[in-house]
């Protein structure tokens, strides 16, 4: 299966997601590409949408190379064979660094809107693919703080281990290519173009909202 563009593969996801309609759902999307797709689908299943920013910590010998995410609150979803070799100090700035940056993005992507909270409600976290699955991890991690009935992890592509190794920590994962031969995300797009921090502004801005408490949407 390969996808046109992110916006194709939003769509074919939110069909995938179809049972989720009509319940109380808050759509969490990773920038930047997986606003793309979140957007579909929070427009499909008439929820609110909002993000979850998380940032990769590169290995301090091969920066493309991630040990860990990291994401607002500061949890740190870690790669611990390769944390335990490098220097604990370094390390723990790197995160503070990271977390400070995620913040920085999540003020200029919504432009200092409130977080959407998923208490007693279904929480859809939303990329645009998963390679290793950390970033994911972080993200989890962080929505579980807003105790959701339910988190459900949505993707276009993913590898089978990444995929069971979420299954062990969240309700439900929808995958819609799951492959064993898997390369770059990229590679599985006919258009995988980088998103700009200005697409995710206008997506957000145009994006539904929660509605308040005690109206009907």
């Amino acid at each position: 299966m390969i996808f046109k563009d992110r916006v194709d593969a939003g769509k074919r996801l939110a069909q995938a997601l179809r049972p989720y309609a009509g319940q109380d759902v808050v759509v969490y999307a990773l920038p930047r590409g997986g606003v793309v797709i979140g957007a579909e689908i929070a427009r499909a299943l008439g929820a609110p949408l909002d993000l979850v920013v998380v940032r990769k910590v590169g290995h301090p010998y091969s920066p493309e190379y991630a040990i860990a995410a990291v994401a607002e609150d500061g949890d740190a979803a870690v790669n611990l064979r390769e944390v335990e070799s490098i220097d604990k100090d370094w390390f723990e700035e790197s995160v503070r660094i990271e977390q400070r940056e995620a913040r920085r993005r999540r003020d200029l992507y919504t432009r200092g809107r409130a977080a959407i909270p998923a208490t007693d409600k279904v929480a859809i976290l939303v990329d645009d693919g998963l390679a290793t699955g950390l970033t994911m991890f972080a993200a989890v991690q962080e929505v579980q703080h807003y105790r959701p009935v339910k988190i459900v992890v949505a993707v276009p592509v993913a590898p089978p281990r990444a995929v069971q190794e979420l299954k062990e920590v969240v309700d439900d994962v929808v995958v819609l290519h799951l492959t064993r031969d898997f390369r770059a995300i990229g590679s599985f797009y006919v258009c995988f173009d980088q998103v700009s921090d200005e697409e995710v502004i206008e997506l957000m801005k145009s994006a539904p909202v929660a509605q308040p408490q005690g109206q009907s949407p």
